[in-house]
């Protein structure tokens, strides 16, 4: 029990840090589809946890799939707007040529 225990947090640790590596070297111009993509996930996310908080299976079920519902729409929004900021960059001003 506690193998696994630690097994779990390490897997985490090295998850988080090469999470923050791969992110801090990826190049503006492979963000915006990055993002998309993560989006995409989210949408799956979301989706699932409506299905946990609809099931039935007790109050705890209800509220954590309620609390995920709202974690992942949350991460979806950010993202629409990180993406919307990110396609901004990349317009024509008005005035430009």
């Amino acid at each position: 029990m506690l193998e696994t225990l630690i097994a779990g947090i390490v897997i985490f640790t090295l998850a988080t840090f090469l999470g923050v590596e791969l992110i801090n070297r990826v190049p503006t111009t492979l963000h915006t589809p990055l993002m998309s993509g993560a989006n995409a996930v989210s949408g799956i996310t979301v989706v699932g946890a409506m299905i946990v908080a609809g099931s039935g299976h007790g109050w705890i079920s209800t509220v954590l799939g309620t609390a995920a519902v709202i974690l992942a729409m949350m991460n979806v929004v950010g993202g629409y707007a990180v993406t919307d900021r990110m396609l901004q960059m990349f317009r024509r001003k008005p005035g430009a040529r």
